[in-house]
C-alpha cells in the first residue's frame, strides 16, 4: 500500500537513514513533533519520549554513566525501532507489530486523550521494543550485562530519572496552549495504576535475558506472545474513561 500524500512528510522523516547518535535521535523527533498536528495521537507519544530523551541525556547521575557508550548506542538503536515501526505502518509494510498497531491505527480516533495516546506509545516501545533494543545493543558491543553490571546500574538510573520526570511530562502535555488543562490529567493516576514505566523497563531486561537463551521459532514464538499481550494492554490504555 503506498504511502498516502498527507502521510508523506512523516514517512521521509522516519524512513531516512537510522540515526547514528542521540542528537540524530532528537533531531528527528523534534521534527516529527514541528510536523504533527494536534489532532494526530502520535505527536503526544513522541513528544513525551523527546522529552524524557532529552533529560536522560542532559541530566547524568552525580558521578556520570558507568558506561556511556552502552547507554549512548541503547538509547539509538531503541529510538531507531519506534521510526521503522511508524513507517513500517504508513507503508503497509507487513509485520508491523500489534502493539504499534494499537496506537497507530488509532492516532485520530475522538475522545482519546493526550496522555493517553503517549502512555500508549510508551507501553509498545518499552514492552515490546526495548528487549529488542537490549538484544542488538548487547550483541553489537558483544557484552552479556547480569544484574551486577556496569550496564544494568545506568539502566536503573534511568529508570529513577523516568519516575521523576514522567509525572510532570504528563501533566505538561495535558495543558493547553492558554496554560489551562486541556485534558483529563485524573487519567494519568488511573493509567500508571496499571501501567508503570519503571516496572516495565524492569520486565523488559528480564525479557531479554529470556530471549537471549531461545533460538528460532521458540524465541518467535515468545516475541509473538510479548507483542500479542503488549497490543491488547496498548488498547486498554486508550479505552481508559
Amino acid at each position: 500500500m503506498p504511502v498516502t500524500a498527507v502521510d508523506q512528510p512523516l514517512y521521509q522523516l522516519v524512513s531516512g537513514t537510522s540515526p547514528a547518535t542521540i542528537d540524530d535521535v532528537i533531531r528527528t523527533m523534534e521534527s516529527i513533533d514541528q510536523l504533527l498536528p494536534d489532532g494526530d495521537g502520535v505527536k503526544w507519544f513522541n513528544r513525551l519520549y523527546m522529552m524524557v530523551t532529552k533529560e536522560v541525556d542532559l541530566h547524568p547521575p552525580t558521578g556520570g554513566w558507568k558506561d556511556a557508550e552502552w547507554l549512548l548506542l541503547l538509547d539509538v538503536v531503541f529510538a531507531g525501532l519506534y521510526f521503522k515501526a511508524v513507517a513500517g505502518f504508513l507503508s503497509g509494510a507487513s509485520g508491523v507489530p500489534s502493539s504499534w498497531n494499537a496506537i497507530l491505527s488509532a492516532r485520530y480516533a475522538a475522545g482519546i486523550d493526550r496522555i493517553q495516546f503517549a502512555l500508549a506509545g510508551m507501553n509498545a516501545h518499552i514492552n515490546h521494543d526495548l528487549s529488542l533494543a537490549l538484544l542488538a545493543t548487547d550483541q553489537q558491543m558483544n557484552l552479556e550485562p547480569d544484574m551486577a553490571s556496569p550496564q544494568h546500574v545506568d539502566y536503573e538510573a534511568v529508570n529513577g530519572l523516568l519516575s521523576t520526570v514522567t509525572p510532570s511530562a504528563l501533566q505538561m502535555l495535558a495543558v493547553g496552549v492558554l496554560d489551562e488543562l486541556a485534558q483529563d490529567t485524573g487519567k494519568i493516576g488511573r493509567i500508571l495504576a496499571f501501567w508503570n514505566i519503571c516496572r516495565a523497563r524492569d520486565l523488559a531486561w528480564e525479557f531479554a535475558d529470556h530471549l537471549r537463551g531461545l533460538h528460532g521459532a521458540t524465541q518467535q514464538v515468545a516475541m509473538a506472545a510479548q507483542d500479542q499481550l503488549t497490543g491488547a494492554l496498548g488498547r486498554a490504555i486508550l479505552a481508559c474513561a
